[in-house]
């Protein structure tokens, strides 16, 4: 099974050269720390940045320098900061390509559950709504299963909705799975030394299984 750097260097691989991203809070945030070389691309943090870079090194911290998570962080050089309004326009105007969020809950219809667990205090719903309510490619970064076993990949979500058939790809500790037009999680790669009977026994919603299915490239 992958750790969470393992999914954030798998999602890593999703991002293609001049692409704007914004990363969610959580495993998306470790993404920026796995960017190819050879590629450009500009992160885009909601609370006001453009041209977010990796995390920085142990005694580098700039406390006024944060993405959404409250995470200290490095600026890239031509890096824009600009207020939330100026942040959120980008994002509803479609101006980012790639979306990466973390999520509690995934349907086999693409909705997600990524901000409130009901009983719990939340400070509020963040950016996340604008976000699925607006990207057209979403890749979701999150554990396969709950702390007691429970398949997250469900027929239906049964937390409070973010977004309604919005996700496009989703990245575990298990596996790759692609959204389906007509529902259902198609099963795309393996995380190493898993099996498509783990995945299966993981995976609460719709499972599709289409001849072989490969194992990850790290």
């Amino acid at each position: 099974m992958l750790d969470k750097e393992g999914i954030a260097k798998r999602i890593a691989k999703e991002v293609k050269d001049g692409y704007y991203v914004n990363l969610g809070i959580g495993i998306p945030t470790l993404v920026a720390n796995y960017i190819p070389e050879n590629i450009d691309v500009v992160l885009q943090s909601e609370n006001g940045l453009l041209g977010m870079g990796p995390f920085p090194f142990e005694g580098e911290e700039d406390p006024d320098t944060i993405n959404a998570g409250k995470q200290t962080i490095t600026k890239l050089p031509g890096s824009a900061v600009f207020d939330s309004a100026m942040s959120f326009g980008m994002i509803r105007a479609k101006k980012v390509n790639l979306t990466i969020l973390g999520a509690m809950e995934v349907s086999e219809n693409g909705d997600i559950a990524n901000w409130k667990i009901p009983g719990k205090m939340v400070k509020g719903m963040g950016g996340a709504m604008d976000l699925v309510a607006s990207a057209e490619n979403i890749i979701v970064a999150m554990q396969h299963v709950n702390k007691a076993g429970e398949s997250k990949l469900l027929p239906n979500c049964t937390l409070p909705l973010t977004g309604i058939k919005c996700v496009k790809k989703i990245v575990t500790e298990l596996a790759v799975l692609d959204i389906l037009p007509d529902g259902g999680f198609k099963l795309v790669e393996r995380a190493p030394g898993v099996s498509v009977d783990d995945i299966k026994k993981a995976t609460a919603g719709k499972l599709v299984v289409k001849g072989d299915v490969p194992e990850m490239a790290i």
